[in-house]
């Protein structure tokens, strides 16, 4: 039981991935597609309508791991991965931008707390305006993937491949990683991205793992040609996804394009001025000039300048 519910608790934010591989079923599959489309579901009233900065260039879409799969809001609820994806205009970047979970931040009508405590405070509506109020930018698009997704979606496609640089044991969940090339099935890469007891950096090494992980599921994704596999990825991304309910069917193919086509991709955390106690809290505080700098060129649909700048790209390639 333990085991489940901590499962439970870590699930990464795969959305655009899922959405993506939508495309697959176009062209003579339309009804299948509807099928797809279908298991989707859409959660009303997920985006502010009010007090939003004004539209910037590209699109934004805040992907969350969820750990249920109702997005109403309960005691105890919490948004475990953050992450803030923007397709450049020209639909040729993707930039994966992570957010503490325990960034501590300011949450409309809750005073200062842990950003993924906004979810479980007021759903996605609140998630999306503490996100546009810490960044300034504005969310086009929400997404949440569910745990049996996540493990589901990895299965389907045969497991991922990552790559460890030095041995490690995770005492929470009573597993070791040895250094080098890894294959994880669902199970395991569930426990690999949820690990953070005796890794450096905790949380945020953490993230780097989600993001290798994101990485080495859209590798496999794109490498997939067995139909048979391709149904049962997007079957199990589908049933296991919400989106907000102004994301129609023609915007999931127009996603999906623009996804498959995308020639570049960058991994990225805003950026953190260390960790800090808040009473009985462990807490991430972010550095707020380079939130701002970060989120400027967002806005400004210049986010490789930034980060060739600061020199902010996450490895994905091989991680703790």
């Amino acid at each position: 039981m333990l085991r489940i519910k901590n499962r439970r608790r870590v699930v990464v934010g795969c959305g655009a991935l899922a959405l993506g591989m939508l495309v697959l079923v176009g062209g003579g599959l339309y009804l299948l597609q509807r099928k797809y489309d279908g298991d989707v579901r859409r959660v009303a009233g997920a985006l502010p309508t009010q007090d939003r900065p004004s539209t910037g260039s590209g699109e934004n879409w805040l992907l969350i791991g969820s750990d249920r799969r109702e997005d109403i809001p309960s005691m105890g609820a919490r948004a475990d991965a953050i992450m803030l994806v923007h397709l450049s205009r020209r639909g040729d970047r993707l930039s994966v931008i992570a957010i503490p979970r325990d960034g501590w931040v300011p949450i409309p009508g809750h005073g200062t707390s842990k950003i993924n405590a906004a979810f479980a405070y007021g759903g996605p509506r609140l998630l999306i305006r503490t996100v546009e109020q810490l960044t300034n930018v504005r969310v086009d698009h929400y997404a949440a993937l569910d745990f049996n997704g996540f493990v589901q979606m990895t299965d389907a496609l045969g497991g991922v491949d990552v790559t460890i640089t030095k041995r490690t044991h995770d005492p929470k969940h009573d597993r070791t990683w040895e250094a080098g090339h890894q294959h994880l099935n669902g199970v395991e890469a569930l426990d690999f991205v949820r690990q953070r007891w005796n890794l450096p950096a905790g949380d945020l090494d953490r993230i780097k793992r989600q993001q290798a992980f994101l990485h080495a599921l859209e590798a496999k994704a794109r490498d997939t040609r067995n139909p048979i596999k391709i149904d049962r990825f997007i079957r199990a991304a589908t049933r296991s996804m919400t989106v907000d309910d102004s994301v129609s069917s023609g915007a999931l193919r127009g996603l999906a394009h623009r996804l498959l086509k995308t020639s570049q991709m960058e991994y990225v955390t805003a950026p953190v001025a260390g960790t800090a106690s808040r009473g009985d809290q462990s807490v991430v505080l972010l550095d707020d000039a380079g939130v701002r700098a970060l989120f400027t060129a967002v806005r400004d649909d210049r986010v490789v300048d930034y980060v060739n700048r600061a020199n902010a790209k996450n490895s994905v390639d091989a991680v703790r």
